[in-house]
């Protein structure tokens, strides 16, 4: 029997994205989680300003944030204007909080942001990713597995 396929996310607007997290992580599962972000900053993230790239997610007594982020202070904001590298909160269920808290005490796994981006609600989401970071042999064999299954089915096309 196949395995069931992951749960994709409805991402109508990517504004940003960590490629370089599936890299560098193995990564274990996937969680949607909102953002508590303010006025000026859901407009700078509309526009498609706004990096991940350097960010992580850690969880406190209070819940999961985001640090690290950053999304640029907007352009017509006035004098009430967001921190661009603010820590924002973000928004899960109790029961997925326990056991990301749980994951991350006990196996050592971290907790990696993969994309920001809008559903089609207009709702500023994170794709929160469970993994396992990769060690220098780790990434060679990734790649060399990942140009293999590229290169089969290049054969395979060609001559099948």
């Amino acid at each position: 029997m196949s395995r069931p396929k992951p749960a994709t996310f409805d991402k109508k607007k990517i504004v940003a994205e960590n490629r370089r997290a599936r890299f560098d992580y193995a990564v274990d599962t996937t969680y949607e989680a909102g953002i508590v972000l303010t006025g000026t900053e859901v407009k700078s993230l509309r526009f498609g300003e706004g990096s991940i790239a350097e960010s992580y997610a850690e969880v406190n007594g209070d819940g999961v944030w985001l640090v690290n982020s950053n999304i640029p202070e907007f352009s017509h904001g006035n004098r009430f204007n967001h921190e661009p590298k603010r820590p924002r909160k973000l928004l899960l269920h109790e029961r997925e909080i326990n056991k990301l808290h749980g994951a991350v005490a006990r196996e050592g796994m971290t907790l990696v942001p993969l994309t920001v981006y809008f559903n089609g609600q207009g709702r500023a989401k994170v794709e929160l990713a469970l993994a396992k970071g990769r060690k220098a042999h780790d990434k060679r064999e990734h790649l060399k597995e990942r140009d293999w299954k590229r290169e089969a089915g290049r054969i395979m096309r060609d001559h099948g």
